[in-house]
């Protein structure tokens, strides 16, 4: 029994099943896949082409425990696997892969024939609530309560984002081990001021760049009615988020024109205006409105730098991450001192986890649905050898 009806828990069920096993896929939910969709509203970046070498460091300290399930099912596995789906794909400028059609659902689709095909049974509306007494799976559906004792249990629950679409975060008082789950590629809060919320709200930030702690990072971003978003603030979101909660506040710095020097600046910037006002002379020297306001806010806050050193070094003091409901993905989860190398918990044999649900994070770029297929198939072929054993 496959309990999660993702990424990871899909993949699971195939393996499982392409193995010769019967399967069934329980969900909370009433559909399968339903964050997967939202992800392909963006173009479901499924995963990225950088060589394994530079790929394996973006899981951060946890790169050991997730390589081998990476080894083996690379990001040119999961490529095939997806055009074997009928899902011809590219590869951006960026090196982020995408399926030609720019969105999930004709390859959910193709999936889901593929699962039905192979006998794979779904049910839906079904909410696991933990063990009963001697072992079994205790679950609460349309019906009322449910229990049943499968072969083996694969549990793929996701995190804590976006719960609307399923993964709620609830199953983190049903398991040992737990590490807090927090935001992860997520914007944060800061306060701006009435007139540049009520003006600006909404509106992006191009061809940016973003510093903290030494680490730059270009980019864009968005300006939200309560702090800042955007991809250029998810790749700094770890660090951000971990220095907030040991300081309270941590103070991020944006350059405006990180193409241009500031010597080049200074001479548009800091000579005489000529009787114009401040804004004027920022919109002269070829200032948008919104980095206009941005210069207008820092100065309010009381910087004093010369023009042409503010424009390139913005303060923005955040005050902690935006709610985890409204994060990219989690941080956080089941311990990996709970799970054996094939993913299963010690404490309960037979009883494997995959995806979201263990302790790691990585940044957006197709990191993060690389590793959900990649452990939902090695979990399941935990599953495989733990049966045959």
């Amino acid at each position: 029994m496959v309990i999660g009806a993702g990424p990871a828990g899909l993949m699971a069920a195939e393996t499982l099943a392409s193995a010769g096993l019967a399967v069934t896929v329980i969900d909370h939910m009433p559909s399968p896949g339903r964050k997967l969709l939202i992800a392909g509203r963006g173009g479901l970046n499924l995963t990225h082409s950088e060589p394994l070498e530079a790929f394996l460091p973006r899981y951060g300290a946890v790169q050991a425990r997730l390589e081998p399930a990476i080894r083996a099912f690379p990001p040119s596995a999961l490529m095939a696997w997806a055009e074997g789906l009928g899902q011809p794909l590219f590869t951006g400028t960026s090196g982020r892969v995408f399926p030609k059609a720019l969105k999930a659902s004709p390859l959910l689709r193709a999936w889901l024939s593929r699962l039905a095909g192979q006998g794979v049974t779904l049910r839906g509306r079904h909410r696991w609530e933990g063990w009963d007494t001697e072992g079994g799976l205790r679950f609460t559906g349309p019906a009322g309560a449910v229990a049943c004792r499968p072969a083996a249990t694969l549990l793929a629950l996701g995190g804590a984002s976006w719960p609307r679409l399923g993964s709620d975060g609830l199953w983190t008082g049903l398991l040992p081990g737990v590490v807090p789950l927090r935001p992860s590629n997520c914007g944060f809060l800061h306060a701006w001021s009435d007139i540049f919320r009520q003006r600006f709200e909404g509106q992006p930030l191009k061809r940016i760049a973003l510093e903290f702690r030494g680490r730059r990072v270009r980019g864009e971003a968005v300006v939200t009615a309560s702090g800042l978003e955007g991809g250029a603030v998810y790749a700094l979101s770890a660090p951000l988020r971990d220095e907030i909660a040991a300081e309270g506040g941590v103070t991020l710095r944006l350059d405006l024109r990180p193409d241009e020097t500031p010597e080049a600046l200074a001479a548009r910037l800091d000579g005489p205006r000529g009787g114009l006002s401040l804004s004027n002379h920022l919109r002269r020297a070829g200032l948008a409105p919104i980095a206009i306001g941005l210069v207008q806010e820092a100065l309010h806050g009381g910087a004093a730098l010369p023009l042409s050193r503010l424009v390139k070094d913005i303060p923005l003091r955040l005050t902690a991450p935006a709610p985890i409901e409204r994060a990219i993905s989690t941080a956080g989860g089941v311990g990996w001192a709970e799970v054996d190398e094939h993913f299963m918990l010690r404490r309960r044999p037979g009883t494997f986890l995959a995806g979201e649900m263990l302790d790691w994070e990585a940044p957006t770029g197709g990191y993060l649905l690389q590793a959900c297929f990649s452990t939902g198939r090695a979990a399941a072929q935990g599953i495989i050898d733990y049966l045959s054993s």
